[in-house]
Protein backbone atom coordinates (compact mmCIF):
# COMPACT_ATOMS: atom_id res chain seq x y z
CA UNK A 1 0.00 0.00 0.00
CA UNK A 2 1.34 3.63 -1.17
CA UNK A 3 0.58 5.79 1.27
CA UNK A 4 0.92 9.93 1.88
CA UNK A 5 1.60 11.64 5.23
CA UNK A 6 0.59 14.81 5.31
CA UNK A 7 1.59 16.73 8.12
CA UNK A 8 4.73 16.16 10.07
CA UNK A 9 4.38 16.80 13.80
CA UNK A 10 4.59 14.33 16.85
CA UNK A 11 2.16 12.35 15.81
CA UNK A 12 3.64 12.28 12.15
CA UNK A 13 7.03 11.26 13.32
CA UNK A 14 5.50 8.57 15.44
CA UNK A 15 3.41 7.08 12.64
CA UNK A 16 6.89 7.21 10.92
CA UNK A 17 8.85 5.36 13.59
CA UNK A 18 5.96 2.66 14.42
CA UNK A 19 5.57 1.08 10.66
CA UNK A 20 9.39 0.39 10.75
CA UNK A 21 9.03 -0.96 14.10
CA UNK A 22 6.45 -3.03 12.46
CA UNK A 23 7.36 -4.58 9.02
CA UNK A 24 8.04 -7.88 10.08
CA UNK A 25 4.45 -7.60 12.07
CA UNK A 26 3.09 -6.26 8.60
CA UNK A 27 4.38 -8.58 6.29
CA UNK A 28 3.19 -11.20 8.27
CA UNK A 29 -0.56 -10.01 7.64
CA UNK A 30 0.81 -9.48 3.36
CA UNK A 31 0.60 -5.70 4.38
CA UNK A 32 3.18 -3.34 2.94
CA UNK A 33 3.33 0.40 3.44
CA UNK A 34 5.46 2.33 1.28
CA UNK A 35 5.53 5.67 2.37
CA UNK A 36 5.43 7.54 -1.10
CA UNK A 37 5.18 11.09 0.49
CA UNK A 38 5.75 13.11 3.61
CA UNK A 39 4.62 16.91 3.01
CA UNK A 40 4.45 19.71 5.64
CA UNK A 41 3.73 23.60 5.78
CA UNK A 42 7.52 24.20 4.21
CA UNK A 43 7.35 20.99 1.50
CA UNK A 44 7.97 17.81 1.38
CA UNK A 45 9.53 14.44 0.61
CA UNK A 46 8.72 12.73 -2.53
CA UNK A 47 10.52 9.16 -3.58
CA UNK A 48 8.33 6.77 -5.51
CA UNK A 49 9.64 3.48 -4.74
CA UNK A 50 9.14 4.66 -1.17
CA UNK A 51 10.73 6.75 1.42
CA UNK A 52 13.19 4.46 3.61
CA UNK A 53 11.69 5.32 6.66
CA UNK A 54 14.81 4.27 9.14
CA UNK A 55 17.32 6.79 6.84
CA UNK A 56 14.75 9.60 7.77
CA UNK A 57 14.27 8.98 11.30
CA UNK A 58 18.38 9.01 11.99
CA UNK A 59 18.33 11.92 9.50
CA UNK A 60 15.66 14.09 11.87
CA UNK A 61 17.87 13.26 14.80
CA UNK A 62 20.00 16.32 13.54
CA UNK A 63 17.89 18.51 11.29
CA UNK A 64 14.32 19.38 11.38
CA UNK A 65 13.58 20.67 8.16
CA UNK A 66 12.42 17.45 5.96
CA UNK A 67 13.11 19.69 2.68
CA UNK A 68 16.94 19.58 3.21
CA UNK A 69 16.36 15.13 2.73
CA UNK A 70 18.63 14.67 0.00
CA UNK A 71 16.99 11.73 -0.99
CA UNK A 72 13.28 13.22 -2.50
CA UNK A 73 13.46 16.31 -0.35
CA UNK A 74 11.97 19.99 -1.87
CA UNK A 75 10.26 22.75 -0.97
CA UNK A 76 8.20 22.57 -3.86
CA UNK A 77 6.29 19.10 -2.27
CA UNK A 78 2.51 19.44 -1.91
CA UNK A 79 -0.64 18.21 -1.99
CA UNK A 80 -0.69 18.69 -5.63
CA UNK A 81 1.99 16.74 -6.10
CA UNK A 82 0.54 13.78 -4.45
CA UNK A 83 -2.77 14.50 -6.94
CA UNK A 84 -0.93 14.82 -10.32
CA UNK A 85 1.12 11.99 -9.65
CA UNK A 86 -1.51 9.94 -8.51
CA UNK A 87 0.72 7.10 -6.94
CA UNK A 88 -0.85 6.86 -3.61
CA UNK A 89 -4.04 4.90 -2.35
CA UNK A 90 -3.67 5.82 1.22
CA UNK A 91 -3.49 9.68 2.62
CA UNK A 92 -2.68 10.02 6.46
CA UNK A 93 -3.80 13.21 7.74
CA UNK A 94 -2.28 14.24 10.86
CA UNK A 95 -1.95 17.99 10.67
CA UNK A 96 -2.91 20.39 13.75
CA UNK A 97 -6.78 20.60 14.57
CA UNK A 98 -8.40 23.89 13.54
CA UNK A 99 -12.12 23.50 15.24
CA UNK A 100 -13.02 26.99 13.59
CA UNK A 101 -12.40 26.04 9.87
CA UNK A 102 -11.41 22.41 9.43
CA UNK A 103 -8.33 24.10 7.77
CA UNK A 104 -6.59 23.16 6.18
CA UNK A 105 -7.66 19.33 6.93
CA UNK A 106 -10.94 19.93 5.95
CA UNK A 107 -9.24 20.53 1.87
CA UNK A 108 -6.49 17.87 1.95
CA UNK A 109 -9.42 15.15 3.23
CA UNK A 110 -11.89 16.10 0.97
CA UNK A 111 -9.63 16.49 -2.23
CA UNK A 112 -8.29 13.03 -1.74
CA UNK A 113 -11.37 11.15 -1.22
CA UNK A 114 -12.64 13.13 -4.29
CA UNK A 115 -9.61 11.71 -6.29
CA UNK A 116 -10.42 7.89 -5.41
CA UNK A 117 -7.70 8.23 -2.08
CA UNK A 118 -8.61 6.18 1.23
CA UNK A 119 -7.87 9.09 4.32
CA UNK A 120 -6.97 7.93 7.56
CA UNK A 121 -6.85 11.18 10.04
CA UNK A 122 -6.18 11.96 13.72
CA UNK A 123 -7.64 15.72 12.87
CA UNK A 124 -10.81 16.09 15.25
CA UNK A 125 -11.03 19.58 13.18
CA UNK A 126 -12.78 18.33 9.96
CA UNK A 127 -14.68 15.41 11.86
CA UNK A 128 -16.15 17.80 13.95
CA UNK A 129 -17.55 19.73 11.32
CA UNK A 130 -18.47 17.76 8.48
CA UNK A 131 -18.15 14.33 9.25
CA UNK A 132 -21.32 13.28 7.34
CA UNK A 133 -20.79 14.77 4.19
CA UNK A 134 -16.92 13.47 4.16
CA UNK A 135 -18.13 10.23 4.92
CA UNK A 136 -21.16 10.97 2.11
CA UNK A 137 -17.94 11.32 -0.02
CA UNK A 138 -15.91 8.40 0.85
CA UNK A 139 -18.81 6.36 -0.16
CA UNK A 140 -19.35 7.74 -3.29
CA UNK A 141 -15.64 7.35 -4.12
CA UNK A 142 -15.21 3.96 -2.99
CA UNK A 143 -12.89 4.15 -0.47
CA UNK A 144 -12.40 4.28 2.93
CA UNK A 145 -12.65 6.97 5.71
CA UNK A 146 -10.72 6.19 9.38
CA UNK A 147 -11.37 8.69 11.81
CA UNK A 148 -10.69 6.40 15.21
CA UNK A 149 -8.14 8.48 16.45
CA UNK A 150 -10.33 11.80 16.53
CA UNK A 151 -12.49 10.19 19.69
CA UNK A 152 -10.07 8.42 22.04
CA UNK A 153 -6.51 7.81 20.60
CA UNK A 154 -5.75 4.50 20.97
CA UNK A 155 -9.24 3.70 22.90
CA UNK A 156 -11.79 1.71 19.78
CA UNK A 157 -14.59 3.76 21.01
CA UNK A 158 -15.75 3.98 17.87
CA UNK A 159 -14.96 0.79 16.28
CA UNK A 160 -16.76 -0.44 19.43
CA UNK A 161 -19.95 1.21 18.81
CA UNK A 162 -19.80 0.66 14.99
CA UNK A 163 -18.98 -2.52 14.61
CA UNK A 164 -19.94 -4.39 18.24
CA UNK A 165 -23.10 -2.53 18.56
CA UNK A 166 -24.13 -3.05 15.09
CA UNK A 167 -27.81 -3.18 14.77
CA UNK A 168 -28.84 -1.63 18.24
CA UNK A 169 -29.77 1.75 18.98
CA UNK A 170 -27.24 3.59 21.18
CA UNK A 171 -29.45 5.76 23.42
CA UNK A 172 -26.52 7.17 26.06
CA UNK A 173 -22.99 7.70 25.70
CA UNK A 174 -20.94 8.71 28.86
CA UNK A 175 -17.44 8.99 29.16
CA UNK A 176 -14.25 9.40 30.71
CA UNK A 177 -12.51 10.82 27.28
CA UNK A 178 -9.45 13.20 28.20
CA UNK A 179 -6.56 11.65 29.47
CA UNK A 180 -5.57 14.69 30.89
CA UNK A 181 -8.20 16.02 33.30
CA UNK A 182 -7.67 12.06 34.77
CA UNK A 183 -4.25 12.52 35.25
CA UNK A 184 -4.96 16.28 37.15
CA UNK A 185 -7.55 14.84 39.05
CA UNK A 186 -5.75 11.20 40.45
CA UNK A 187 -2.79 13.11 41.33
CA UNK A 188 -5.17 15.46 43.43
CA UNK A 189 -6.45 12.16 44.84
CA UNK A 190 -3.47 10.42 45.69
CA UNK A 191 -0.56 13.11 46.52
CA UNK A 192 -3.86 15.41 48.11
CA UNK A 193 -2.46 18.36 45.98
CA UNK A 194 -4.05 21.56 44.60
CA UNK A 195 -5.38 21.78 41.36
CA UNK A 196 -2.72 23.89 40.16
CA UNK A 197 0.08 21.63 42.00
CA UNK A 198 -1.38 18.71 40.28
CA UNK A 199 -1.31 20.54 36.71
CA UNK A 200 2.23 21.70 37.31
CA UNK A 201 2.89 18.41 37.43
CA UNK A 202 1.21 17.21 34.45
CA UNK A 203 3.27 19.73 32.53
CA UNK A 204 6.75 18.79 33.85
CA UNK A 205 5.47 15.19 32.56
CA UNK A 206 4.56 16.34 29.13
CA UNK A 207 1.19 15.14 29.38
CA UNK A 208 -0.27 18.38 29.97
CA UNK A 209 0.39 21.30 27.31
CA UNK A 210 1.76 24.66 28.61
CA UNK A 211 -1.20 26.05 27.49
CA UNK A 212 -3.83 23.35 28.94
CA UNK A 213 -6.99 25.33 28.17
CA UNK A 214 -8.63 22.67 26.07
CA UNK A 215 -8.03 20.07 28.72
CA UNK A 216 -9.02 21.89 31.68
CA UNK A 217 -11.74 23.77 30.44
CA UNK A 218 -13.63 20.89 29.19
CA UNK A 219 -13.68 21.65 25.06
CA UNK A 220 -11.10 18.18 24.36
CA UNK A 221 -14.00 16.34 26.07
CA UNK A 222 -16.55 17.82 24.48
CA UNK A 223 -14.79 17.64 21.05
CA UNK A 224 -14.71 13.86 21.64
CA UNK A 225 -18.40 13.54 22.43
CA UNK A 226 -19.70 15.26 19.86
CA UNK A 227 -17.75 13.05 17.21
CA UNK A 228 -18.84 9.84 19.08
CA UNK A 229 -22.12 11.32 18.89
CA UNK A 230 -22.52 11.84 15.41
CA UNK A 231 -21.01 9.09 14.09
CA UNK A 232 -22.63 6.55 16.20
CA UNK A 233 -26.20 8.31 17.06
CA UNK A 234 -26.52 9.76 13.19
CA UNK A 235 -26.57 13.02 14.50
CA UNK A 236 -25.32 16.57 13.58
CA UNK A 237 -24.94 18.53 16.45
CA UNK A 238 -22.51 21.00 16.63
CA UNK A 239 -19.99 22.44 19.65
CA UNK A 240 -22.80 24.61 20.75
CA UNK A 241 -25.47 21.84 21.40
CA UNK A 242 -22.94 21.01 24.39
CA UNK A 243 -23.22 22.57 28.13
CA UNK A 244 -19.60 22.43 28.81
CA UNK A 245 -18.16 22.80 32.26
CA UNK A 246 -14.07 22.10 32.79
CA UNK A 247 -11.95 20.92 36.20
CA UNK A 248 -10.55 24.76 36.80
CA UNK A 249 -12.47 25.36 39.96
CA UNK A 250 -12.04 22.02 41.97
CA UNK A 251 -10.20 22.42 45.15
CA UNK A 252 -8.65 19.49 47.29
CA UNK A 253 -10.87 20.09 50.23
CA UNK A 254 -13.77 18.79 47.81
CA UNK A 255 -11.31 16.01 46.04
CA UNK A 256 -10.69 14.63 49.53
CA UNK A 257 -14.23 14.93 50.75
CA UNK A 258 -15.28 13.06 47.93
CA UNK A 259 -13.06 10.45 48.54
CA UNK A 260 -14.14 9.96 51.89
CA UNK A 261 -17.47 9.22 50.58
CA UNK A 262 -16.31 6.44 48.23
CA UNK A 263 -16.43 8.13 44.93
CA UNK A 264 -14.31 9.71 42.63
CA UNK A 265 -14.64 12.83 40.36
CA UNK A 266 -14.55 12.41 36.52
CA UNK A 267 -14.37 15.28 33.87
CA UNK A 268 -17.55 12.61 32.43
CA UNK A 269 -19.13 13.62 28.90
CA UNK A 270 -22.49 12.94 28.47
CA UNK A 271 -25.42 12.21 25.70
CA UNK A 272 -28.58 10.92 26.94
CA UNK A 273 -31.52 10.65 23.93
CA UNK A 274 -34.58 10.47 25.75
CA UNK A 275 -38.16 11.54 24.08
CA UNK A 276 -36.67 12.22 20.54
CA UNK A 277 -34.34 14.61 22.23
CA UNK A 278 -30.83 14.56 22.31
CA UNK A 279 -29.24 16.24 25.70
CA UNK A 280 -25.53 16.42 25.89
CA UNK A 281 -23.05 18.30 28.66
CA UNK A 282 -19.34 17.96 29.91
CA UNK A 283 -18.98 18.61 33.71
CA UNK A 284 -17.14 17.21 36.86
CA UNK A 285 -19.79 14.72 38.34
CA UNK A 286 -18.62 12.09 41.27
CA UNK A 287 -19.08 8.04 40.29
CA UNK A 288 -19.52 5.60 43.17
CA UNK A 289 -17.65 2.07 42.94
CA UNK A 290 -20.80 0.59 40.92
CA UNK A 291 -20.21 3.44 38.07
CA UNK A 292 -18.38 1.49 35.30
CA UNK A 293 -16.06 4.16 34.74
CA UNK A 294 -15.30 4.63 38.53
CA UNK A 295 -11.88 2.98 37.78
CA UNK A 296 -10.60 5.30 34.83
CA UNK A 297 -7.50 6.20 36.44
CA UNK A 298 -4.26 8.17 34.86
CA UNK A 299 -3.60 8.82 31.90
CA UNK A 300 -6.22 6.38 30.97
CA UNK A 301 -9.79 6.88 29.12
CA UNK A 302 -13.05 5.10 29.48
CA UNK A 303 -16.66 5.30 27.31
CA UNK A 304 -20.07 3.78 28.22
CA UNK A 305 -22.82 2.64 25.74
CA UNK A 306 -26.17 2.31 26.80
CA UNK A 307 -28.61 0.65 24.12
CA UNK A 308 -31.99 -0.67 23.21
CA UNK A 309 -31.37 -4.46 22.30
CA UNK A 310 -27.18 -5.21 23.09
CA UNK A 311 -27.03 -4.10 26.80
CA UNK A 312 -24.53 -1.83 27.78
CA UNK A 313 -20.84 -1.83 26.68
CA UNK A 314 -17.87 -0.16 28.24
CA UNK A 315 -14.28 -0.13 26.94
CA UNK A 316 -11.29 0.78 29.08
CA UNK A 317 -7.90 1.84 28.20
CA UNK A 318 -6.25 3.75 25.35
CA UNK A 319 -3.55 5.82 27.34
CA UNK A 320 -2.78 8.85 25.59
CA UNK A 321 0.63 9.41 23.41
CA UNK A 322 1.65 10.18 20.47
CA UNK A 323 2.40 6.51 19.79
CA UNK A 324 -1.01 5.34 21.08
CA UNK A 325 -2.31 7.69 18.53
CA UNK A 326 -0.16 6.59 15.86
CA UNK A 327 -1.15 3.06 16.83
CA UNK A 328 -4.74 4.38 16.19
CA UNK A 329 -4.15 5.57 12.87
CA UNK A 330 -2.22 2.00 11.88
CA UNK A 331 -5.54 -0.08 13.05
CA UNK A 332 -7.52 2.02 10.98
CA UNK A 333 -5.43 1.29 8.49
CA UNK A 334 -5.45 -2.22 8.45
CA UNK A 335 -8.69 -2.24 9.05
CA UNK A 336 -9.72 -0.25 5.49
CA UNK A 337 -7.31 -2.80 3.81
CA UNK A 338 -9.07 -5.65 5.14
CA UNK A 339 -12.53 -4.27 3.98
CA UNK A 340 -11.23 -2.75 0.17
CA UNK A 341 -9.07 -6.32 -0.15
CA UNK A 342 -12.42 -8.08 0.22
CA UNK A 343 -14.95 -5.75 -1.63
CA UNK A 344 -12.36 -5.62 -4.61
CA UNK A 345 -11.97 -1.99 -4.19
CA UNK A 346 -8.44 -1.93 -2.71
CA UNK A 347 -5.06 -2.85 -4.16
CA UNK A 348 -1.67 -3.80 -3.01
CA UNK A 349 1.23 -2.42 -4.81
Amino acid sequence: MRIAIIGYGGVGKAFTQLINNKREYLYRRSLEIQVNYIINSSGGIYNSQGIDCSELIEFLKWEKDITKYKKGGSEKISLDTILQNNDIDMAIEVTSTNKKTGEPGMTHIRKCLENGIHVVTANKGPILLAYKELKDLALRNGVGLGVGCTAGGALPSINGGLIDLAGAEIISIEGVLNGTTNFIINEMEHKAVSYLEALKKAQELGIAELDASLDVEGWDTASKLLILTNILMDEEKILNDITIEGITEITKEEVMKCLQEGKKYKLLGRTVKENGRINMSVKLEKLDITHPLYGVDGKNKGVTYKTDVLGDLTIIGGASGVISAAASILRDIINISKEYRTTKKFYKM
